[in-house]
């Protein structure tokens, strides 16, 4: 008999939620009556997604990263100082972006690891460091400009036969999905995994917990990275353009079902979600909803998908629960 693939648990859900979404944008605007308004919607939602997908890997071990915003803030800020309009400076900055990136995820990861600080607090600590980083680099007001060979990433298209021009942005997007999903596929994933639900088991089957949370801290630094680069491309550089991405991204991963405090969830739910709340955003903006109210609407679904995950599982079983017949 052939496995039939399935959904990962909270999948199903938020990609209902997606499609529904989507559905509601193509009455909302006009825009979206044809493919390029949803090439624009994912070209918008890149820098999002590829963050949420590092988020992930964190939250899925049992971790929280909330220093990712203000490290692509100083990311954007400190290549534009690098850059300044030159573009042999270009793809040298971009390898010194990622290797910083590499470098925060192994701080977080070490003294979260090795000193036993919990990541909420070592995380909040190198926000603030990163705050105050930049703002002694900048003084408040960012300096030089990006190339525009560096802006490509964020800015630019691809001929791809058939589908035509694709954003960049777009195609860094699937590549970073398709790999983070065959990565949690594979042996190490599923067990950052369990290190989430249940780290004393992977230490007694041999596992080394340690070098897997450091793992996850490295990657969520560097596809902040990532993002940080796609983000530059896109908005430009402003010393505000990482402000509340780290919440955005922890709302992004909540919202596709991935359970806080680790051992579920999955690539693609966590990438649904952040799509699912670009879409959601784009969807108020056309109807005239003050921009305020999306910090309100992200601490409402982080409540909601909470409030589920630890009582969803009860209300399922009593739905399901069968009614008895009368005598």
């Amino acid at each position: 008999m052939r496995a039939r693939p399935r959904l990962a648990d909270g999948t199903g859900p938020v990609l209902v939620v997606l499609l529904m979404l989507l559905v509601a944008l193509a009455f909302a605007g006009p825009a979206y009556a044809e493919p390029s308004g949803y090439l624009a919607l994912l070209k918008r939602a890149a820098p999002l997604v590829v963050l949420a997908v590092g988020q992930y890997f964190v939250i899925a071990s049992g971790g929280f990263d909330l220093s990712v915003g203000s490290l692509v803030t100083a990311e954007v800020v400190v290549a534009a100082r690098l850059v300044d309009g030159d573009d042999a400076n270009t793809w040298w900055v971009i390898a010194s972006l990622l290797g910083c990136g590499i470098l925060v995820g192994l701080v977080n990861g070490l003294i979260t690891t090795k000193l036993l600080v919990p990541s909420f607090i070592v995380t909040l600590g190198m926000l603030l460091v990163l705050d105050g980083a930049v703002f002694l680099w900048s003084g408040g007001a960012p300096r030089g400009a990006l190339s525009p060979s560096f802006r490509v990433l964020g800015r630019g298209s691809a001929d791809v036969p058939v589908l035509g021009q694709v954003p960049w942005s777009v195609i860094v997007l699937l590549v970073v999905v398709v790999a983070a999903a065959w990565f949690m596929r594979g042996g190490t994933g599923r067990m950052l995994l369990a290190v989430g639900d249940n780290e004393n088991v992977v230490r007694l089957a041999g596992g080394r917990v340690d070098r897997l949370r450091l793992l996850a801290f490295v990657l969520s630094a560097l596809l902040a990275s990532v993002a940080a680069i796609l983000l530059a491309g896109f908005a430009g550089v402003s010393a505000q353009v990482g402000d509340g991405l780290e919440f955005r991204a922890i709302t992004a991963v909540v919202l596709g079902g991935v359970l806080l405090g680790g051992g579920r969830g999955s690539v693609v739910a966590a990438a649904a979600g952040a799509l699912s709340l670009e879409a959601l955003f784009s969807l108020l903006n056309l109807l005239g909803v003050s921009g305020a109210l999306e910090s309100a609407v992200q601490g409402v679904i982080i409540i909601a998908a909470v409030a589920y995950a630890a009582h969803g599982a009860g209300l399922r079983r009593m739905l399901r629960r069968p009614v008895p017949r009368p005598a």
